[in-house]
């Protein structure tokens, strides 16, 4: 197989113009074979099938693909895996990143992961990653409470990645990151930036018409409880989203 990023098949919307990815199953490959690799603004954690706990590499605002290529070998050395899964913290085209995020180094836009990872590899925006992992059905919003702040919605195994954490919020030039990213909470504490948290959500439960939200990444075991329609997820999720990447037929929008 190709050692570069898997392309997969993009299809016209009917009477739009817009480019659909169609997701097929991959080639058969058994889930232990599969690597999930998930980016994030603090940690890089590598995933595989049955692992209890990920691989953590440190990552943060001056951490670069050179950096990761580095890194890489000396955790995965010994690791049997013939595809992978890659959740990326910025948009993602076809596979590879379209800008650089905000919470790492420069350098990322257009990696080639596959060329990278010496495999066929699926690249997609972190939260989205995530939320393929929580999916039960239905419409579902996703939101990743890490380092900053993810997005994605799923609908009846449609995936639309988001970028809400740019949404205004509050005070003039501030955004919904500036409150509910990690920043936010240290500077709210937690009582305070769980209000705002509620806040937002009645708002896209109602924007969005979802059925249920679900919340990840780290900040989510921070919080006491959680109101009726949300659940919460731990960061394990990336790791079956990496996983049903491969394995389950899905729409990209």
């Amino acid at each position: 197989m190709p050692r570069t990023s898997q392309a997969c098949r993009r299809s016209p919307a009917l009477g739009t113009g817009i480019a659909l990815q169609i997701i097929q199953p991959g080639p058969s490959v058994a889930e232990s074979q599969i690597l999930t690799v998930d980016i994030g603004g603090s940690h890089v954690k590598l995933w595989k099938f049955n692992q209890r706990k990920p691989v953590k590499i440190p990552s943060g605002p001056q951490f670069t693909p050179q950096d990761l290529a580095h890194e890489l070998p000396k955790w995965l050395s010994g690791w049997n895996y013939s595809v992978a899964s890659v959740g990326f913290p910025s948009p993602v085209k076809e596979g590879q990143p379209v800008k650089d995020p905000k919470n790492l180094g420069p350098g990322w836009k257009k990696l080639d992961f596959g060329k990278l990872l010496g495999c066929p590899t699926r690249v997609v925006n972190d939260a989205l990653l995530q939320a393929l992992g929580c999916y039960r059905g239905g419409r579902m919003l996703f939101l990743g409470l890490g380092t900053g702040l993810g997005s994605a919605l799923i609908l009846d195994r449609i995936l639309l990645p988001l970028e809400l954490s740019e949404l205004p919020y509050k005070k003039k030039g501030k955004t919904l990151e500036d409150y509910l990213g990690n920043a936010g909470r240290l500077r709210l504490g937690i009582k305070r930036w769980s209000k705002h948290l509620w806040e937002v959500i009645a708002r896209l439960q109602a924007a969005f018409l979802v059925d249920y939200v679900v919340l990840g990444g780290g900040n989510a075991k921070r919080l006491v409880s959680t109101p009726p329609g949300v659940i919460r997820e731990t960061n394990r999720a990336a790791l079956q989203g990496g996983i049903r990447l491969w394995k389950e037929s899905w729409v990209l929008a």
